[in-house]
């Protein structure tokens, strides 16, 4: 049986709203190993790229399309992860993809509204039964950029997208229409806060004006019934390997001599 489920009360919030936030997911100590490796992280150095905002800012982020045994992977094979994801969902799940983003002091660009299966649609995914957990690896508040949700915008559907700088973003009428009538979240997290938010949720980040960096990593999950037909950017179904609950804590990098 699972171990790490949401009450009823969360259930119900998420359903209505497109979002939870699960506070304390994962422990101080847990963040700082992960930021500690991230940081000194060659292999992640050398994936980043950038995603330019309207303005032109940057924001950097790394992808990985497999959770393997790295220390990124235990948290994306986490039973707390996905005992609730799988709760959600409401059947087995599979990695999408997870990804590192890095929101550097004072330069850290935005990111322009948008839903997640806005563009998810184009990989070739049938329905919007994809979830999203952010992990907040430092405090995200609203100078440096937290997320931002629109309550109860997953009900919408689908919104066209196009280009704004080098991000897919949502139509600005529809989202406009969305504000007019929905309540604007800023979802102040600390180290080890986790949101859970639907695909269709519409949702963006400011710029980081702040001296304080806002890293977090993203670890997005798929039904296996909704695996792709065609292999475009992220994998079809693939079975996910639960690690036990110490695995984050008992994890050690491999050295090679």
């Amino acid at each position: 049986m699972p171990h790490y489920l949401l009450n009823s009360l969360e259930v119900a919030q998420y359903q209505r709203d497109g979002f939870v936030i699960v506070r304390g997911l994962f422990e101080r100590d847990e963040m700082l190993k992960l930021l500690s490796h991230a940081k000194g992280d060659e292999a992640l150095t050398q994936s980043v790229y950038g995603r330019k905002d309207s303005s032109g800012q940057v924001t950097k982020l790394a992808l990985q399309n497999e959770a393997g045994d790295d220390l990124y992977g235990m948290f994306a094979r986490s039973p707390r992860m996905l005992d609730r994801v799988e709760q959600l969902l409401g059947e087995e799940v599979y990695l999408w993809h997870s990804k590192m983003m890095l929101k550097e002091p004072l330069v850290g660009g935005a990111w322009e509204w948008h839903q997640d299966y806005g563009y998810w649609y184009f990989d070739g995914c049938l329905t919007p039964d994809l979830l999203s957990v952010l992990i907040s690896i430092d405090h995200a508040h609203k100078a440096n950029g937290c997320l931002q949700v629109i309550r109860g915008s997953h009900l919408i559907g689908r919104i066209d997208h196009g280009k704004t700088g080098d991000q897919s973003g949502a139509d600005l009428s529809r989202v406009q229409q969305a504000l007019d009538r929905m309540e604007l979240v800023w979802c102040e997290c600390e180290p080890g806060d986790a949101i859970f938010f639907h695909s269709n949720v519409l949702h963006r980040s400011d710029q980081n004006t702040s001296p304080n960096a806002r890293w977090s990593l993203i670890c997005c999950y798929n039904t296996k019934s909704n695996s792709p037909l065609t292999v475009r950017k992220h994998p079809r179904y693939t079975p996910l390997d639960r690690v036990t609950d110490d695995a984050i804590r008992a994890w050690q990098p491999l050295h090679h001599s």
